[in-house]
């Protein structure tokens, strides 16, 4: 299964390209040969608000390969043999009282299995605010850059936060299009009134 991550360059307050790395990557190294002095050019991710970092000297932009389990193993891997399979299971250290310890190590299939059972019970229960709280940061970090000196700006965080989505919205059509499109729509699951 192969996800592309999906990102927006602006060039100054004005939306220049949108689309996989490779594609916004060729378009913004053509934008700066046709324009050098140009506005400076931000590139963000379309769901983290997250600003990203284009390597415009590459000739192309390789996506990460991602490999299916049962498929022939990676260049310098040996495969498998006979055994438990390798399911992506990562070893981290957690820590907790010995009264959290004893009482993990006496479920069904010891600690491990019962953290497992937690962590997806809590994931299932807290879905929605999730889902909220990361709109909320993305909107925000993409809002912090393109639109921190910008009028309106501490207003339309605190309505982003406090789930004011008239508010949020009223502040926010002060802003350029380009700005204020990408603000609502990271914002949309956080306030969904927009």
């Amino acid at each position: 299964m192969s996800t592309q991550q999906t990102v927006i360059a602006f060039a100054g307050h004005e939306r220049i390209a949108a689309g996989d790395i490779a594609r916004v990557t060729a378009h913004v190294t053509r934008a700066m040969k046709r324009a050098p002095q140009r506005a400076p050019i931000l590139v963000f991710d379309a769901v983290t608000g997250d600003q990203v970092d284009l390597d415009l000297r590459a000739k192309e932009q390789i996506p990460p390969r991602h490999h299916s389990v049962g498929h022939d193993a990676p260049a310098g891997e040996e495969p498998r043999g006979p055994g438990r399979p390798k399911l992506g299971v990562i070893a981290r250290e957690v820590t907790l009282l010995p009264r959290h310890w004893n009482w993990l190590v006496s479920q069904p299939g010891g600690a491990s299995v019962a953290l497992r059972k937690l962590v997806e019970h809590a994931m299932r229960a807290n879905a929605g605010k999730d889902r909220v709280r990361a709109a909320q940061n993305a909107a925000y970090r993409f809002m912090s850059v393109m639109a921190g000196n910008r009028p309106g700006f501490e207003e339309a965080s605190r309505a982003l936060f406090a789930g004011d989505a008239e508010k949020f919205r009223r502040l926010a059509d002060a802003w350029p299009k380009d700005i204020r499109d990408l603000a609502v729509k990271l914002a949309a699951d956080a306030l969904p009134d927009l």
